[in-house]
């Protein structure tokens, strides 16, 4: 049975052959007149036309004077059709393959091909090839098949090729944050990157990647966890509305929802409050799925969603309250501990009413259909988010609750100096003792707000809401994942100059 390195072994012969002839076999130069999806699409158009098209070869066949190759490119596939008589010959210095030397070509290999567009005797929409040209010889055949997901995660420049409906996929990816982005710039928001390098780190609960900056005495620096305390900053600085859509790092372990790098994209409005935030987002949620999906109707596992409507509210205390009989203001943690130990959730030694509360709406979560929005959440489950003026029992926070999943989060944002100064130093306390996820000490933006900082709302949402309606894992979700760093033994063998 042939091995990769048989079949490796076969094509460098055959690159060693055409560079005999004086090929090329590595030109920067091509030319395209329409993709190949055009050939089928516009058939009626285009038939009896000259046209040059480009791409991988998916298939090659010949029976004496005739040859038939697939070719494809991103839109779509189309054969061309090879008559030896109405072949151009072969001419090495033009990079122009004959027939007699066609069988040089193999699958995977990137070719231009000149010719009418027609329809063969069978009818089948072709492109009846005058001049062939070779774009670059490919040194490996592509799998058949290739389901091994460790591999698939490795190779996936393979997989994409294999498996069309990956690539597909992250195509869906890129509308999903063009419609994002969209949607902001058309409701008068700037887009401003900020530093993915920051001297403190904050935002979020999270353990931070370090770093460090030889041009600056080997500082220590960290990836950041968040977008929020630079954006705020702009407020500050006279924007009214921004966002920022780029990456952000927490060193946490991999889930099929989570993942340590990951894209995200935070807005910031002055002047807004929660709830003006939260029916801006109900609008641009229908116009992000629209746009990248389009339906506004999803089966998304055991869920049937439909985003085209008005979202429910639901008041956090009062579904505690509704499906377990608690009053979250007015309860002790023998309570808590009983429902959950009643609902098969565990108890831990250093519960609190805080974490347990929150472990039973989880529980709860985790069958809500949606769209909901969760608000007034209590002070005590969100203890750094904005009071609300009306129940200081209760912060300015909405969180939509779709197919299970949180997928977002809104504040009216938090502008007194005084205030987030005592947070910050009692979070940099919580640090001090241990905790890694606790927020830094940021006395820069402490020092923005004391010059003022108008009223605002803010919400953050990342990719997991794509990967949520598109109905994958977090790792199939982005094109390369991170995998632990590996060399297999065949790679070995066919590199030894590399000493692997």
């Amino acid at each position: 049975m042939a091995t990769l390195q048989d079949y490796r072994n076969e094509r460098l012969r055959k690159l060693a052959e055409l560079k005999e002839l004086g090929f090329n076999a590595y030109p920067s130069d091509s030319h395209r007149t329409h993709n190949v999806g055009d050939i089928t699409a516009k058939f009626d158009e285009l038939e009896g036309q000259s046209v040059s098209v480009v791409g991988r070869v998916l298939g090659l066949r010949k029976f004496g004077k005739l040859a038939f190759i697939v070719l494809g490119d991103q839109s779509g596939q189309v054969q061309l059709f090879l008559h030896g008589p109405d072949v151009s010959e072969t001419d090495a210095t033009k990079g122009i393959v004959g027939m007699k030397h066609i069988n040089l070509l193999d699958t995977g290999d990137f070719i231009q091909a000149e010719g009418e567009v027609m329809k063969t005797k069978t009818g089948e929409m072709s492109v009846g090839v005058k001049s062939l040209r070779l774009l670059a010889k490919a040194l490996r055949p592509m799998p058949t098949e290739l389901t091994n997901k460790e591999e698939r995660f490795r190779r996936r420049y393979v997989d994409m090729n294999v498996n069309p409906e990956v690539r597909e996929r992250f195509e869906r990816r890129s509308k999903f944050w063009a419609a994002t982005r969209k949607f902001l710039d058309d409701h008068d928001f700037t887009e401003v990157n900020i530093p993915v390098l920051e001297h403190t780190t904050g935002g979020a609960d999270a353990t931070p990647f370090v770093t460090h900056m030889d041009a600056l005495s080997d500082q220590p620096f960290y990836l950041r966890i968040s977008h929020e305390l630079p954006l705020k900053r702009l407020l500050g600085g006279g924007f009214e509305r921004v966002y920022d859509l780029g990456p952000r790092f927490r060193n946490e372990n991999y889930s099929d929802e989570h993942l340590p790098e990951h894209i995200a994209m935070e807005w910031y409005a002055a002047y807004w409050n929660w709830q003006d935030g939260m029916k801006f987002m109900e609008d641009m949620y229908k116009f992000v799925l629209q746009e990248t999906f389009g339906t506004l109707k999803f089966k998304l596992g055991k869920f049937d969603v439909d985003m085209s409507g008005e979202w429910e509210k639901w008041d956090y205390a009062e579904t505690i309250q509704k499906h377990y009989g608690i009053d979250v203001y007015n309860t002790t943690i023998e309570e808590v501990a009983s429902k959950l130990k009643e609902h098969k959730l565990e108890v831990e030694k250093a519960e609190s009413i805080p974490r347990g509360i929150d472990k039973l709406w989880k529980n709860l979560r985790k069958d809500v259909a949606g769209p909901v929005w969760l608000i007034n959440t209590p002070k005590f489950v969100s203890p750094l988010s904005k009071a609300s003026t009306s129940n200081p029992d209760v912060v300015e926070r909405f969180q939509p609750v779709i197919a299970g999943s949180e997928l977002g989060n809104g504040f009216s944002e938090l502008n007194d100096p005084i205030d987030q100064l005592d947070r910050f130093v009692e979070q940099q306390n919580m640090r001090d003792a241990g905790d890694d996820e606790a927020m830094m000490l940021d006395i820069d933006y402490v020092e923005m707000l004391e010059y003022g900082m108008p009223p605002a709302c803010g919400w953050g949402y990342s990719e997991r809401v794509f990967w949520i309606f598109e109905g994958v894992t977090a790792r199939e979700g982005v094109p390369f994942p991170q995998l632990r760093h590996e060399i297999d033994e065949t790679t070995k063998d066919l590199y030894p100059e590399a000493k692997l």
